[in-house]
């Protein structure tokens, strides 16, 4: 009897061990409907695991992507290069600096682009270089005196928005091919390009398109207007008829000025109505004489036309010529054969953007002399805090960071791991230390504003310290770091074996020598990881540091901790609420310098804890 069972049971469990139901085990119609319910739960379950992790992936990319995309620009920079004169009657080599560079850039501008003749055109032009090109022209000569004397071309940043347009970040830049030749009139001013076909239809298209949403629009905002006005008279109608039956002289009052009011407002509203009938009554006059010509203007794409080495914006347009106004004159107006001449559409519409048609050609002549060149974005990475997008730089603020984080680091790591050490290894077991037990645990979940408050009410408020200083920052920090010290000190101290203790204490070692020449070292690894862990916590928090200042814009680079600072999370953050385009950019790229430092002591504390790392 006894082998027969045993054979069965085994049987049994062979059975289940190969996946196979032995006979007699899930037999009936509800056994088997269960486990096919278990199985299509558990089928499920990974199912919904495994989207779930696909969903944060796909998050995750989504984020890295934007932030990368939109920050790799910042990375690098475009700069013109104008021959400048720095001999002795510009620049005295005894006094460099008091030299008036803005003028000497202005002027080697001038020489190279010499149709910019007037003032109005002359402001356009400088407003194609920095405004802090002059203070990175006197850097320049100061560290390299060697340029003194010298008149050829020098690097000079060009604006946030000559920048940004040479990327391609302003207007996207079309070419229109042209199959036949054209015959110019004019070399400077007002010029007309006349072409043997119908060359310029696209212009005309686009001019059509505008027409008819404009037209559009506009018969939107009559009907709403006519029902605005419907809407009106009836209430004024109501209002009389309420004002003839009203027999109490203070309510008759009221009802009048109601009337007053509403018919002021019936009198805008067909004033206004009448103005929209007249601009419609033009915009569809123009849009059924399209295909004779048409005038451009600022709301509908620019149309430059490249022709003889000029470049003429398009103003007014048939068929089969254009007129408007040479931005760069033409070299002659002979006639051009098929293949030599072009036109370039812009596609977003002067007044949707801050970088002018004209200012568009004069970067564009630039380009094609060749004297436009992309490199690495030192300023970004060697200047502080500017008003002006392309002088400013993350320097200043991760110097800031790095001050921030020293005096975090000496103050949260001996105390965290002094703390850590005396509550596990020496702190009787009673309330008290079950008290600041749980109060530690709790410390850990506060939010980080808090600490902020914390910091203003004690060292600032009470204590005087400096504000905007990275040692308050530091000091702050610190309180909001310990408890995940303290945390982390415990349980890697815990990690190590009793063992360790005992064979420690049975060779005659007293307590503290036991910890410290045998617990601790064994500890440190884990220690050395929670601590890198709460760094890099501390060095992504922004809300603590914007209580006590750190907030301010300060352009100097801190020499120690008690200059006034800012720091990286909150630089981003002051960039991010800029109107700038140019500051979107420097955002990103920020965000990328920051998460490249996390991620490094992330890998740094991976790096220990895999090396250092003992199983027992």
């Amino acid at each position: 009897m006894i082998d027969i069972a045993q054979d069965t049971a085994g049987s049994a469990i062979g059975g289940r061990v190969k996946g196979i139901i032995p006979s007699g085990v899930h037999t009936t119609n509800e056994a088997r409907k269960r486990l096919k319910k278990r199985y299509s739960m558990e089928a499920r379950f990974k199912a919904y695991g495994i989207g779930a992790i696909a969903l944060a992936a796909t998050f995750l990319v989504l984020l890295l992507y934007t932030i990368v995309g939109s920050g790799l620009p910042a990375f690098t920079y475009n700069y013109v290069n104008v021959p400048l004169d720095l001999s002795a009657d510009k620049v005295d080599p005894a006094n460099p600096s008091g030299a008036s560079y803005n003028k000497i850039i202005r002027d080697g501008l001038k020489a190279e682009l010499p149709f910019a003749s007037d003032r109005k055109n002359r402001r356009v032009l400088y407003s194609l270089v920095s405004s802090g090109a002059n203070i990175t022209l006197e850097k320049q000569v100061a560290g390299d005196p060697s340029m003194l004397g010298d008149t050829g071309p020098v690097a000079i940043p060009l604006s946030d928005f000559a920048d940004l347009y040479v990327k391609g970040l302003i207007t996207k830049k079309t070419g229109i091919a042209t199959s036949g030749a054209a015959t110019v009139s004019g070399t400077e001013g007002q010029v007309t390009v006349t072409a043997e076909k119908p060359e310029f239809a696209a212009i005309l298209a686009s001019l059509k398109t505008y027409y008819e949403n404009e037209t559009e629009l506009l018969a939107g905002k009559i009907e709403a207007r006519g029902r605005s006005k419907v809407s009106v008279n009836g209430k004024i109608a109501s209002l009389e008829a309420r004002l003839a039956n009203e027999t109490d002289p203070l309510v008759a009052q009221r009802l009048a000025s109601e009337v007053e009011v509403n018919k002021a407002a019936l009198v805008k509203i067909m004033s206004a109505l009448e103005k929209q009938k007249a601009d419609l009554v033009t915009v569809q006059d123009h849009l059924a004489s399209i295909g004779t010509g048409g005038t451009l203007n600022a709301n509908i794409p620019s149309f430059f036309i490249e022709v003889n080495g000029g470049t003429i914006k398009a103003e007014k347009v048939t068929p089969t010529s254009v007129s408007g106004t040479a931005f760069v004159p033409l070299s002659t107006d002979a006639a051009v054969p098929a293949g030599q001449w072009s036109i370039e559409e812009l596609e977003t519409p002067e007044s949707f953007r801050k970088f002018s048609d004209k200012e568009i050609a004069y970067t564009d002549y630039l380009v094609s002399k060749g004297m436009v060149r992309n490199e690495w974005n030192s300023i970004f990475f060697s200047s502080g805090a500017s008003r002006e997008p392309e002088m400013a730089g993350i320097w200043g603020a991760a110097v800031g960071s790095f001050w921030t984080m020293l005096v975090t680091l000496s103050l949260s790591f001996p105390i965290g791991v002094s703390a850590a050490i005396y509550l596990e290894e020496f702190a009787p077991k009673n309330r008290w230390t079950q008290l600041i037990e749980v109060n530690i645990n709790n410390l850990a979940a506060v939010p980080s504003i808090v600490f902020g408050l914390l910091g203003l009410a004690v060292f600032l408020n009470i204590f005087g310290l400096p504000r905007s200083a990275p040692l308050v920052g530091g000091m702050v920090l610190a309180l909001m770091t310990l408890p995940t010290i303290i945390i982390a000190s415990r349980a890697a101290l815990q990690a190590v074996p009793p063992s360790i203790r005992e064979a420690a204490l049975g060779v005659g070692a007293s307590r503290l020598q036991a910890v410290f020449h045998h617990v601790l070292p064994m500890a440190m690894p884990g220690i050395l990881t929670g601590t890198i862990i709460g760094m890099a916590q501390a060095l992504g928090e922004t809300a603590p540091l914007l209580m006590i200042g750190m907030v301010a814009f300060i352009v100097d680079i801190p020499a120690s901790p008690v200059d006034p600072s800012t720091v990286l999370p909150v630089q981003i953050f002051m960039w991010a609420d800029f109107p700038e385009a140019a500051f979107r950019q420097k955002t990103s790229a920020a965000i990328m310098v920051l998460l490249g430092f996390l991620i490094s002591m992330n890998a740094v504390a991976i790096v220990l804890r895999k090396r250092f790392e003992r199983r027992w």
